[in-house]
């Protein structure tokens, strides 16, 4: 059962509530050790040697604390960072809440980063120790682990229940609404990731207000299908918590495993990024049973309609109607899509658009900020731009991060007009509705004008059903650059992933008829055309840790092969 209207005032007045203490607020707060506190998929290793699949408040409290009396016991102090690198969202999750018990700043790692990378990025963070899981350990302890000067390097197998008796005697830490207590990191679309961190304030900001202003019921039973390193997992269960939703965190994100998890957890809603969606946008939902959601909440990159338009037509929602002078529920066919555009460094999503199976509002409509937040279409001398006109999308928000940790260059620079940039291309409408048009570092500029990648992409998969996903890239001339910033020119492609290709019925067609159908598309709407149009294979698409496409990696795959 979700919180009383007078826990939810409790708790939106409480001045000591940040992210950083609120499995501490709940004993304050009079919660029942019994209840209820979190679902995991088993890839977590109890203090006991179990792999607990469901954890009362009690228990969790007492894995915490364990968790906590270990680092203790290995001299983490607060302020420390701690690096925490492993596949499993609940590990992530119980070692966020330990760590931060004590004042320590959990820097959290994608289980999907290269060796290579994991082992310079946990370096820059200064951590004095790790967490890993049995397949990571070897990256951070081994040899070749020696670089990040780690003091410890621990497993949840040496973290025993009598470490519960090694907690400092000023336990809980005491938080300042600035104190940092988590460092995640970006999506590395640009090469090495950059640490963001976020604050007891920042993180916790956005959640009071969904709880000040949301009966949260749609929540009632969530499943969490974000990466578990990533700050949005982290305040989905934090919000969970507060709420006492049924929450469930996921380490498998393909989009199949998510099926999987919908059809056997029945959740109300279902929190993944866009990769995630369209990933299960392409399988054959009508053989699934996705009967039970209300609601899909994306955030990161906004979504493609046809992706939202495929998941939409499942589940139901409850919409309010009028009878006379009364209101009433009344549960309809189809499911709700928020679209959300974010990221890690504003620590939630700043727009939200809402889709059912009878809105229209798409051609990369991400609608308004919430209204905690300020958003504006930036000319490059950091001049407001009137409804129209495309340009740099620039953010206000007290959820925004700091800065990046150990990196104040690279933050300022992503600074212009008192907004912080996070490398998107926009423009506004009359109303006051964004749009997203692509990443400035995508945009490809051609003999025939720019073609906003991101854009081209979401017509395409609107406009030809064959297709289950495409990427629209950029070649340039070695040493030429041919995006928003760049004065050269680039070729476009367009790469196709056909549904149900290798099944026998994808529709076939060689490089001539997909470059000519996909350029009629494209000129029928007024974009530039792409040079060649190439079918390929869905593990031919690079992705980041994330799941984002990686077109960077893209860029340079395609641009060596057709240099060869």
């Amino acid at each position: 059962m979700l919180i009383s209207r007078q826990e939810r005032a409790r708790i939106c007045s409480d001045t000591e509530l940040g992210a950083g203490n609120v499995l501490h607020r709940l004993k304050a707060y009079g919660r029942a050790p019994g209840e209820l506190a979190l679902r995991t998929d088993g890839t977590w290793r109890a203090p006991d040697g179990s792999r607990p699949e469901v954890l009362t408040l009690g228990q969790l409290y007492e894995a915490v604390e364990t968790y906590a009396g270990w680092y203790a016991a290995h001299g983490v102090k607060p302020r420390d960072p701690v690096a925490v690198h492993t596949y499993s969202s609940a590990e992530n999750a119980v070692n966020y809440l330990a760590l931060t018990s004590l004042g320590a700043i959990p820097s959290l790692v994608n289980g999907n980063l290269r060796p290579e990378i994991a082992r310079e990025y946990v370096r820059r963070q200064g951590a004095v120790g790790a967490f890993t899981d049995a397949e990571h350990h070897a990256v951070l302890s081994g040899p070749e682990g020696d670089g990040p000067g780690l003091g410890f390097c621990v497993t949840a197998a040496e973290i025993r229940p009598e470490f519960r008796e090694r907690l400092p005697k000023a336990y809980p830490y005491r938080h300042d609404p600035t104190d940092p207590v988590i460092i995640s990191h970006s999506s590395g679309t640009t090469g090495m990731p950059k640490g963001v961190p976020h604050t007891h304030r920042t993180l916790m900001y956005s959640q009071v207000h969904r709880l000040r202003y949301s009966s949260g019921a749609d929540m009632a039973r969530t499943l969490v299908a974000l990466p578990g390193p990533h700050n949005a997992a982290i305040a989905t269960l934090l919000y969970c918590l507060l709420l006492r939703a049924d929450v469930k965190l996921l380490s498998g994100r393909r989009g199949a495993e998510v099926l999987d998890a919908i059809e056997e957890y029945r959740p109300s809603t279902v929190l993944a990024f866009a990769g995630t969606f369209g990933e299960m946008a392409g399988e054959d939902l009508a053989a699934r049973d996705l009967s039970s959601v209300e609601v899909w909440f994306n955030t990161g990159d906004a979504a493609h309609e046809a992706h939202i338009r495929a998941l939409v037509r499942h589940g139901g929602h409850e919409q309010i109607e009028r009878n006379g002078t009364d209101l009433r529920r009344r549960r309809v066919e189809g499911s709700v899509f928020v679209d959300g555009l974010g990221s890690s460094e504003v620590g939630h999503s700043l727009f939200h658009n809402r889709h059912t199976k009878d809105t229209s509002a798409y051609s990369r409509c991400i609608g308004k900020p919430f209204s905690f937040a300020e958003a504006a279409v930036l000319a490059e001398d950091g001049t407001p731009l009137p409804p129209g006109e495309i340009g740099r999308l620039g953010l206000r928000s007290p959820t925004l991060s700091p800065g990046y940790w150990n990196d104040s260059l690279t933050w300022n620079r992503m600074r212009l007009g008192g907004y912080w940039l996070p490398g998107d291309l926009a423009y506004q409408d009359e109303e006051g509705n964004f749009y997203h048009l692509d990443r400035a570092t995508d945009a490809i500029r051609t003999r025939a004008g720019i073609l906003f990648s991101t854009r081209t992409e979401e017509l395409l998969l609107r406009e030809l059903p064959e297709l289950a996903d495409c990427t629209v890239v950029g070649v340039a001339p070695e040493g030429v650059r041919a995006d928003w910033e760049g004065d050269g020119e680039a070729e476009a492609y367009a790469l196709l992933q056909l549904a149900h290709e290798g099944d026998g019925t994808a529709d076939g067609g060689d490089t001539e008829e997909w470059t000519g159908r996909v350029n009629a598309v494209l000129s029928g709407a007024g974009f530039p055309p792409v040079a060649r149009a190439l079918r390929m294979k869905p593990g031919d698409v690079a992705k980041g840790a994330t799941g984002k496409v990686l077109k960077r990696v893209m860029r340079d795959r395609f641009a060596a092969e057709e240099h060869a």
